[in-house]
């Protein structure tokens, strides 16, 4: 593994350990199931879906814990995120 990617892993690991030690409270009100800016969270997810540099387990991770989406919520923002690719690909 080369100096950049050990780098990333700890940045990571070091993201996940503080994250911990500040006690996550979740997302604001308005942001989760029901609230005035959901739509606003899920258009995000879909940018940041599209954006190279997590794995996609990572990404997944973050959707469902930290920002709360269903899993529906995550597989939609996916196929958004690849135009539809996922979706063509899971019926070819």
């Amino acid at each position: 593994m080369d100096h950049v990617a050990w780098s990333m892993v700890q940045d990571l690991i070091n993201r996940k350990v503080k994250m911990t030690k500040e006690k996550w409270k979740g997302i604001k009100a308005e942001f989760k199931p029901g609230g005035s800016k959901r739509q606003e969270l899920l258009e995000k997810a879909v940018q940041y879906l599209r954006e190279p540099g997590q794995t996609q387990s990572v990404k997944h991770e973050f959707c469902l814990k930290y920002l709360e989406m269903t899993e529906t919520e995550y597989l939609e923002a996916l196929n958004k995120a690849t135009n539809g690719e996922l979706v063509r690909n899971l019926w070819n």
